[in-house]
């Protein structure tokens, strides 16, 4: 399949830009795989599609305000730095902004806003193809605090505006828990406390998965032929217990609906063989590094539906829902939802292929 495949025309002005006040007050296409039909409900009405004995899986990655602003020590220019991936200690993945100024040995300093302060040496390139550095911190206390008090969220390049106070709660879901995302598993941030809970009263499961979402999420696909495209890996993980109540939802004939495509990578990555009858797939718990790519052609192992965003074309993202229902089908969708002005992207309205 070719990259133009998932290509779509899309207004700049549709791209949203801020969150909308309410979580769950966004717009929300419903997308009927048997029978074809497209409705178009508010993100609060989820549940009238989730049935008890269902699963939602959600990604409980949190994420860390990565982005960060210094000062060159040597010469005082201006550098930007954002944190991708811990390596080792206080190592980490960094990409850092303007490149060609930062060698090896050179050090960039961070203020914060109530005094903490941060020292970053480069060591060295860390991934010579895509640009980063290897990049030693030194600092006083404990790291997350003191990157809370220096670090912005790291809002992705089609928000054009700088990250305000507000998107440390908003670029958040209300279940995050575990530091290590640099993108927020966006299909989440439509969920509300209240609306989990419904759900629970409803008899819906609910389980946690975790991927902890990197830089790759915003690479372009760089081929023309998409089978020629390698995925950035990810950390991901799922523990005993919230395996188990995965497994028992498939074993009791409950679907599997993945809020995300972080979630449905995750899933997919950790299914197996069950045991218990030939030809079915359960998950198994534990931890790996995923570089799983899903495309038309893919056969779902677990998920059953998916909750998710619009995505940007030509994306891997796009390419994963049209795994999931019909690549011509999903292209017609967007083509309404341009027509029917919703919001696109990581602050914008919600999908539900069921």
């Amino acid at each position: 399949m070719r990259i133009e495949d998932f290509d779509y025309e899309l207004p700049e002005e549709l791209i949203a830009q801020t969150p909308m006040p309410q979580r769950d007050k966004c717009r929300l296409m419903v997308l009927d795989r048997e029978h074809r039909t497209v409705e178009h409900r508010h993100f609060y009405d989820i549940l009238n599609y989730v049935n008890s004995g269902d699963c939602l899986v959600l990604n409980d990655s949190r994420v860390i305000p990565a982005r960060m602003y210094g000062i060159k020590e040597s010469t005082g220019a201006h550098i930007e730095m954002l944190l991708i991936k811990r390596i080792e200690g206080d190592r980490w993945e960094c990409m850092v902004r303007p490149g060609k100024r930062l060698h090896d040995g050179d050090t960039v300093l961070f203020e914060g806003r109530t005094g903490s302060s941060l020292r970053a040496e480069i060591l060295g390139y860390h991934d010579t193809e895509n640009g980063t550095r290897l990049v030693g911190f030194s600092y006083d206390g404990i790291f997350m605090e003191v990157l809370e008090d220096i670090g912005s969220m790291p809002l992705p390049p089609y928000i054009t505006r700088q990250a305000e106070e507000s998107d440390k709660e908003m670029y958040q879901t209300v279940y995050s828990r575990i530091d290590g995302s640099v993108a927020a598993p966006t299909a989440g941030l439509h969920f509300t406390e209240e609306l989990l809970q419904k759900a629970r009263d409803k008899g819906v499961r609910i389980a946690y998965v975790t991927l902890h979402v990197g830089i790759g999420t915003f690479r372009p696909v760089k081929v023309d032929v998409i089978e020629e495209h390698k995925m950035h890996f990810e950390e991901c993980s799922v523990d005993e217990e919230n395996a188990a109540i995965i497994n028992d939802t498939i074993r009791s004939g409950g679907r599997i609906i993945s809020v995300g495509t972080t979630s449905t990578r995750t899933v997919e990555s950790m299914a197996v063989p069950d045991d218990e009858e030939p030809g079915r797939f359960v998950v198994k718990s534990g931890q790996t590094s995923t570089g799983i790519f899903i495309y038309p052609g893919y056969r779902f192992k677990v998920v059953n539906s998916l909750i998710t965003n619009f995505h940007l074309p030509k994306s891997t993202l796009i390419m994963l829902v049209s795994a999931l229902y019909d690549r011509e089908e999903i292209l017609k969708a967007y083509k309404i939802a341009v027509e029917e002005r919703y919001r696109f992207f990581s602050y914008g309205d919600a999908m539900l292929i069921k």
